[in-house]
């Protein structure tokens, strides 16, 4: 009898005011599955949810994919500018036990060599308790241009956390 593969968990949470009121459709969401449809070659299912710009909210959002929905990873599109309402890598720093600063760099640098104002982005990435959270801007190409050279680095992440389980 062959041992069933665990499903991923993934949780997608789109941070953007105006998606959460209509004004647009989103296209975070969609461009991370397919990305991700296209990258990973094990099997997943996605937590999805969109919900406004506002920091308590993205942590709580965070805290319930992690510890509620048991999400292996947890990827959020929106919020990683420098304005006022851009508050998503401060949510997840405040909810993480631990910071992984090389996925922002990486994601920046591979950013930067496309569009020089990348350097704005304030991604980042870190760990609650057993679950990876990772920060991508709001613009569905900048995720297509950089999600992909890190799937090795999630999948590596993701194992050594199911090792400490």
């Amino acid at each position: 009898m062959k041992n069933k593969e665990k499903l991923i968990n993934i949780g997608i949470i789109s941070i953007s005011d105006r998606a959460f009121k209509g004004i647009y459709t989103d296209k975070g969401i969609p461009t991370i599955k397919n990305v991700l449809n296209l990258s990973f070659k094990k099997s997943f299912k996605f937590q999805e949810e969109i919900i406004p710009d506002e920091q308590k909210l993205i942590e709580n959002t965070i805290i319930k994919f992690s510890d509620k929905l048991s999400c292996d990873l947890i990827l959020t599109t929106g919020g990683t500018g420098p304005s006022h309402r851009d508050v998503t890598p401060d949510a997840t720093t405040n909810v993480c036990n631990k910071i992984l600063p090389g996925f922002g760099e990486l994601l920046r640098r591979i950013s930067y060599e496309i569009i020089e104002t990348s350097i704005v982005s304030r991604q980042t990435a870190g760990i609650r308790n057993n679950s990876l959270i990772v920060n991508f801007p709001g613009n569905p190409k900048s995720i297509e241009e950089t999600l992909p050279s890190i799937i090795n680095p999630i999948m590596h992440t993701l194992d050594l956390l199911k090792e400490e389980k």
